[in-house]
């Protein structure tokens, strides 16, 4: 009789259970989520990814390649971010055979892993063909950080697609293109506007960087790889020398991304008269009056740290001359913050443009008009609201739609 009434017990229980929306209802396991990130950059926002989607899935398992920052996150790392951070042709043609070994032992163990969602984030030429195949065996995927569909090469966004069934863009205007693929994406804002100041504080950054909280100053970045710095070094501190020849008691900084790019700068004519830096671009950023950079996500930077700024940017002779005979680009700005803002709020000089005299009129250009400084302020920080979207709930949000209970 006692286990005729705990059995009936239990069924009334059950039925009840179900019965009522507000209860419940039993997960046979745990969901699982897999993330493979390539570098410092995709490792930060899969451990911010994984950190938002833990608050909605307490019991949830996390596994896949990352670095540092995911681990501390609680992701089970089967191989390092470090292992996928390869750049430029002849590297990796060189490691091509072990990516492709790497690529093809981590689909089979994912398969058997069975994760609810795949999320690739950024390193599309790993990630995508990884997606792709998953998704062909039902694994649910999501592509996180848009390649710049809406600079050039449109039609990758329809490729994109059938990697992806669900694409997590950083800046506004992506998620329209993909719309005319039929591709789902999602705007969900960028995690470099949630972690900088509405307001930065430039005393503050000169007084770290040990730099004169009065004196003028010029921040010059030629760009964070050895083949940019081989470009346009020698133009942006060339430029930087006729600007301190106007400028009364200019100081000029340069933050070398790694100690190979330090080296490199230091070796270019007129690096005499000026201080490198070991990282810090940021901050010398926020301390300057005006940035000199190369076109690439460190405009974004400077626009988020409210700064003024001159883009300038060269590529191969022969790849620009096949990239416009082919039609491939397809805007007339390159610098992040005019595409964002529709207009050209900071001037760019690329390729025969890209001349140290150019550079240095338009760098002086800010330092000599403090009006068109002033308006600068409320436009950019317009554009930083616009980004400022919780970026790693928004995806969070985003993964989380894609998981079969949560659908």
């Amino acid at each position: 009789m006692i286990g005729k009434e705990q059995g009936q017990a239990s069924g009334t229980r059950d039925v009840t259970a179900f019965s009522n929306p507000q209860s419940p209802i039993p997960n046979p396991r745990r969901q699982r989520f897999a993330l493979v990130a390539g570098e410092a950059s995709g490792d930060l926002l899969g451990a911010g990814l994984v950190e938002q989607l833990r608050a909605r899935f307490p019991d949830a398992e996390f596994a896949g390649v990352g670095g540092a920052a995911m681990r501390a996150a609680g992701v089970e790392t089967w191989h390092d971010a470090s292992e996928l951070a390869v750049m430029g042709l002849s590297e990796v043609l060189r490691h091509l055979p072990r990516l492709l070994s790497l690529r093809r032992g981590l689909r089979r163990r994912l398969l058997d892993w069975r994760p609810d969602v795949f999320v690739g984030i950024d390193a599309p030429d790993f990630n995508l063909g990884l997606e792709r195949a998953l998704k062909r065996r039902g694994v649910r995927t999501v592509h996180y950080v848009s390649p710049s569909v809406w600079a050039w090469r449109e039609a990758r966004a329809a490729k994109i697609g059938r990697s992806a069934d669900r694409v997590l863009c950083l800046f506004p205007m992506e998620p329209a293109i993909y719309a005319r693929h039929g591709v789902d994406a999602r705007f969900v804002g960028h995690p470099m506007a949630d972690a900088m100041p509405l307001n930065p504080d430039r005393r503050r950054a000169r007084a770290e960087l040990g730099l004169d909280d009065d004196a003028p100053v010029l921040a010059v970045l030629p760009g964070s790889r050895l083949g940019e710095i081989e470009r346009l070094g020698a133009v942006f501190l060339e430029a930087a020398a006729r600007v301190a020849a106007q400028v009364p008691g200019l100081q000029v900084v340069v933050p070398a991304a790694t100690p190979g790019c330090r080296d490199a700068i230091a070796r270019l004519p007129s690096a005499a008269h000026l201080r490198i830096l070991d990282g810090r671009a940021r901050e010398a950023m926020t301390a300057a009056d005006v940035v000199l950079l190369a076109s690439g996500t460190a405009t974004l930077e400077a626009m988020l740290a409210k700064r003024p700024m001159v883009v300038g940017y060269r590529i191969a002779p022969s790849t620009y001359r096949i990239v416009k005979a082919l039609g491939l680009l397809k805007v007339d700005r390159y610098a992040l913050p005019n595409v964002l803002a529709g207009s050209t709020i900071a001037p760019e000089l690329m390729q025969d443009d890209c001349t140290p005299a150019n550079l240095a009129a338009a760098v002086l250009a800010w330092f000599t008009d403090p009006a068109a400084v002033a308006a600068l302020e409320p436009v950019y920080r317009g554009l930083h609201l616009a980004l400022r979207r919780d970026a790693s709930a928004s995806a969070a949000d985003a993964v989380a739609g894609l998981v079969p209970e949560a659908r």
